[in-house]
């Protein structure tokens, strides 16, 4: 069996109780060693093997998988599989090979900025959606998909892998219509001990980054929500009735 276990955000403690179970009882550790907190191999047994995926090809890791299918294997990725976790291609091969897998989901680096800034992505009569994107780098982007035109949306956007793009970045969004002087925020190792947190606006993206020397590993938060202006939910208002609360007369 194949557990895909995301290994959180980046403190070892935000592993799930389930994802650190699974790790706990591993013959084989297959983690990201780019991004995963290292700390996190002490849960293994002293029998597990463990490989380094930031220094293997998909071709490399699936021979580990197809070779060890009796054993019990932990491919660990950064945050959630979910967000930019190349699991797909993975899975497409264990199929092919009849070679069971699952899946356990992690916290996101995106929940793990949101809580380092103390901040909800979506505020009554501010934004009620939230895009996660990437800019076009290495691997391409769908044209539709340009932040350019993501940005006419005026919703709240966290940009993943954008760290050493943040100039075009900076016009991109200002094309799509954000003002230079929009709320931002670059988050970099988001949960990790050495967090580090700068807020700045549209237009300064680039130059914040620079003169706090944050060259990747980060996220770039955009939109209105990092400001004070928003609304009262109506979820815990008096004058509002739910499933388990009735209105208040007036």
């Amino acid at each position: 069996m194949v557990h895909f276990v995301g290994a959180g955000s980046g403190a070892v403690d935000l592993i799930t109780v389930r994802g650190q179970k699974l790790l706990q009882k591993a013959d084989i550790v297959i983690y990201a060693g780019s991004l995963v907190n290292e700390q996190l191999l002490s849960e293994t047994k002293q029998s597990c093997q463990i490989y380094n995926s930031a220094q293997m090809t998909l071709e490399q890791i699936s021979q580990i998988f197809i070779e060890n299918k009796q054993k019990e294997i932990v491919r660990l990725h950064t945050g959630d599989t979910c967000l930019y976790g190349a699991i797909r291609e993975q899975m497409d091969i264990l199929s092919k090979e009849g070679i069971a897998y699952d899946v356990c989901p992690g916290v996101s680096s995106f929940c793990g900025a949101a809580a380092a800034l103390q901040m909800e992505y979506t505020l009554p009569d501010v934004s009620q959606t939230v895009i996660i994107t990437r800019m076009e780098g290495k691997t391409p982007v769908p044209q539709k998909e340009d932040i350019s035109k993501l940005a006419q949306h005026q919703t709240t956007m966290v940009i993943f892998l954008s760290t050493g793009l943040l100039e075009g970045l900076e016009k991109k969004l200002q094309q799509g219509g954000c003002d230079a002087d929009m709320p931002a925020a670059i988050v970099q190792r988001a949960t990790w001990k050495d967090e580090k947190i700068v807020h700045c606006t549209v237009s300064t993206l680039a130059q914040s980054a620079k003169q706090n020397n944050i060259t990747k590993t980060a996220l770039i938060i955009v939109g209105n929500v990092l400001g004070k202006y928003y609304k009262r939910s109506l979820l815990y208002h008096p004058q509002f009735s739910t499933e388990f609360r009735k209105a208040e007369k007036l």
